[in-house]
C-alpha cells in the first residue's frame, strides 16, 4: 500500500506539502528551515550531514508522510551523545559511522519527527514511516538508525517496532495564563523572586537596553552582527559554528514571522544578542553571543526577555534549548525529552538496551531531584511530561 523514497535535497519535495504535514508550531521543521541549510553550507560532507528524508506514498503518489532524515558520519549537532557507543564499535573493530538519523540538524527540541499532518491514520501511517526507515538503513548497511527529539506518542509506537527508548531532560517554561511578569513572580518563594529582580536591574543599572525584534525587521547589519557574536560563542568554547550568515538571511526572508532576535545595546552598540525560533504556541530559545560581559545580562536576553515575550503573546511555552541546571530557579521545570534507536548488531543492541534501561532509572531520579528545587510556592512533587 505505500512506497518509501529517499531525497538528496529537500527541495525535490514540495514546500507546501512537506508544510501542511509539520504543522504550525514547528519552524525548525518548516521546509524552508531545512532547505536554507542545504542551500548554505550548513549541512552536507563538510558537516557530515548528508541528506537523506524520507517520505511515505500511497499508491497514487500522494504524500502521506515524511520525516527529516540524514546519512551521519559524526555525532555532532544532536544532542543526544552516543559517543562512548562509538568508540565502544571502535575498540571491537567494528564500524559505527555512518548512520541514519531523523532529526532537525543542531536543533535539540522535541517535536513530532513522523510528519503526517492532522490525520486520523497517524498511527498507521507511522508504523510504515519507522519500518521503512529500518529498511532503509538494512539497505545502506548502517549500524543503526536513531529518531531524535520524538514525541512520547511516537517514542511508544517506535518502541513497538523494537527500537530502544532512551529518556533525557530538559527545562521548560509553561504559561499558566500571567498578567505579566510580576504575575508570574508572584507564583515564586521569597527568595527566589528577589534574585530574579535583582538579576534584572543589575541589566538596567548597567545601562544595557533591550531590543525585541521579529526576524522580518531585523535590518542587514544587526544580522552581520548577531553571526559575528554567534560565531565567537563557539570560538570561546571550541565548537564549530554550522550556520552561516547567508542562512539566517534566508530564513529572514522566507519565514521572518517566526523568528525573534533579542539585541543588548550599551552605549548606542549592540554587545550581546539571542536568537529564538516561534512556533503558533512556543517560543524556542537557540543561540545567544555577547562581545562585552555584564553581570545577568545572558539570563536577561536568553530567558527573561523569552518569558516576557510569551506571557505578552499569549504563548503557551518556552524551551530555552538544552541542558542547564540554573534555568530551574528562573522557572523552567524538568520535563522528558525521548530518542529511539535501532541497532543493527545483535551483540551491540542487548548491551546498549540495558544501558539505556539503566540509563532511564537514573535520569527519572534526576528529573525527580530538579523537580524538588523549584522556585514555584506550592508545586506538586512530579515533573510534567513534554508536549
Amino acid at each position: 500500500m505505500f512506497k518509501i523514497t529517499t531525497h538528496a535535497k529537500i527541495d525535490e519535495i514540495p514546500a507546501d506539502a512537506w508544510n501542511a504535514l509539520c504543522g504550525d508550531d514547528l519552524p525548525f521543521m518548516r521546509h524552508e528551515f531545512l532547505a536554507a541549510m542545504e542551500r548554505n553550507g550548513c549541512v552536507g560532507e563538510r558537516f557530515g550531514w548528508i541528506p537523506r528524508h524520507l517520505t511515505l506514498r500511497d499508491d497514487d503518489g500522494s504524500l502521506l508522510a515524511a520525516a527529516p532524515c540524514y546519512l551521519k558520519f559524526n555525532s555532532y549537532g544532536e544532542f543526544v551523545f552516543d559517543w562512548a557507543w562509538a568508540d565502544a564499535y571502535q575498540r571491537a573493530g567494528r564500524r559505527y559511522y555512518p548512520k541514519l538519523v531523523v532529526a532537525s540538524p543542531y536543533t535539540p527540541a522535541t517535536g513530532m519527527r513522523v510528519l503526517s499532518g492532522d490525520t486520523p491514520r497517524r498511527a498507521e501511517y507511522a508504523a510504515a514511516l519507522i519500518r521503512g526507515s529500518i529498511g532503509v538503513a538494512e539497505q545502506l548497511g548502517l549500524s543503526g538508525l536513531h529518531w531524535l527529539f520524538t514525541t512520547e506518542e511516537e517514542t511508544g509506537w517506535m518502541r513497538e517496532a523494537g527500537l530502544l527508548p532512551r529518556l533525557g531532560c530538559q527545562f521548560h517554561w509553561r504559561n499558566e495564563g500571567y498578567a505579566d511578569f510580576d504575575a508570574l513572580l508572584a507564583r515564586f518563594s521569597a527568595e527566589k523572586r528577589k534574585k530574579v529582580k535583582r538579576e534584572r536591574r543589575r541589566v538596567a543599572e548597567a545601562g544595557v537596553a533591550i531590543r525585541r525584534v521579529r526576524g522580518d525587521d531585523v535590518s542587514e547589519s544587526e544580522w552581520a552582527i548577531f553571526h559575528a557574536l554567534y560565531e565567537d560563542t563557539f570560538d570561546k568554547r571550541g565548537g564549530v559554528p554550522t550556520l552561516t550568515l547567508p542562512f539566517f538571511r534566508e530564513i529572514a526572508r522566507t519565514m521572518g514571522e517566526q523568528l525573534l532576535l533579542v539585541l543588548a545595546e550599551h552605549d548606542g552598540a549592540i554587545v550581546a544578542a539571542a536568537f529564538c525560533l516561534m512556533g503558533a504556541r512556543t517560543l524556542y530559545g537557540r543561540h545567544w553571543g555577547c562581545s562585552k560581559e555584564f553581570h545577568s545580562l545572558h539570563f536577561e536576553a536568553c530567558y527573561y526577555q523569552g518569558l516576557d515575550h510569551c506571557i505578552a503573546h499569549g504563548l503557551t511555552r518556552f524551551e530555552p534549548g538544552a541542558q542547564g541546571e540554573h534555568k530551574v530557579a528562573r522557572g523552567f521545570l524538568p520535563v522528558h525529552t525521548w530518542s529511539a534507536h535501532w541497532i543493527a548488531d545483535p551483540q551491540f543492541r542487548g548491551p546498549i538496551g540495558k544501558f539505556l534501561d539503566h540509563e532511564i532509572d537514573g535520569m527519572e531520579d534526576y528529573i525527580a531531584e530538579m523537580q524538588r528545587r523549584s522556585p514555584y510556592k506550592n508545586m506538586p512533587d512530579e515533573a510534567p511530561e513534554a508536549v
